[in-house]
């Protein structure tokens, strides 16, 4: 029945989205002042608080890391494979499911990647890009507290990705699949390694950013909308993390 209601309500946020959101451009603004306005804070709590967590996480030993960078990876492996079977991406849904098998057993709890040396590559799918693939647009572009920049289809996007995600239903909405449960402690405290190790990974990035944009704001708007677009249309860096390569 769990799995019904999370088609109906993927139904609904696709039907929502061809009526409104495809009606505008990429490259609009829903609100633009405020966009700017909680641009800045968000600036502002990266300079307070991530980026110095960042730093400091970039001196932890690089086995550290990269175990911390697998298994955050590994858990985003979830929400891809039922993204892939929407697209009908049938070989990347079992590419993305023996990536996340053994990685979690002969990974240990995803801490390895065995899975990449063994020719499984699990490329990161959500709603949003799955709603892309069906031709879905953008719709305008805004910026999140917190979260950051984002569309009108992503954002909507976002939203379905909680009740599809197999990780959110065990975490945040406390649900018991397969004999194993969490909580939403368990859940945010995911996330926020996530951004922590995107963070750092991209330091270097971040900081030619701010140094060599006239406009950070359009910069980093810009760059958002490539990246999805690329990953969207599974380009062959798509399943590199967001702006990855920015110095390259």
């Amino acid at each position: 029945m769990q799995v019904i209601k999370n088609f109906k309500l993927l139904f609904i946020l696709i039907t929502i989205s061809v009526l409104f959101v495809t009606k505008a451009k990429s490259s609009d603004e829903c609100f633009e002042n405020v966009s700017r306005t909680i641009f800045k804070f968000n600036m502002a709590l990266d300079d307070i608080i991530l980026e110095p967590v960042a730093k400091g996480y970039n001196k932890l030993p690089d086995p550290i890391k990269e175990g911390t960078s697998n298994f955050t990876s590994n858990v985003a492996t979830l929400l891809s494979i039922p993204n892939h079977v929407f697209q009908g991406n049938f070989k990347d849904a079992g590419n993305a499911t023996a990536s996340f098998l053994i990685n979690s057993s002969v990974g240990i709890v995803g801490l390895g990647n065995p899975a990449e040396k063994l020719g499984f590559e699990a490329q990161q799918e959500d709603v949003g890009q799955t709603l892309g693939a069906y031709g879905v647009g953008p719709g305008c572009y805004f910026v999140l507290p917190v979260l950051g920049p984002t569309t009108a289809r992503d954002s909507l996007g976002m939203i379905a990705d909680s009740f599809i995600d197999p990780f959110a239903q065990i975490t945040l909405r406390e649900k018991e699949i397969l004999s194993t449960s969490g909580n939403t402690f368990d859940y945010y405290s995911v996330k926020a390694t996530t951004a922590i190790d995107f963070r750092a990974d991209n330091d270097k990035n971040f900081e030619s950013l701010e140094k060599n944009s006239i406009d950070i704001y359009a910069a980093t708007k810009s760059l958002y909308l490539q990246n999805r677009s690329k990953k969207i249309k599974n380009s062959t860096d798509s399943n590199e993390d967001d702006w990855g390569d920015l110095d390259k």
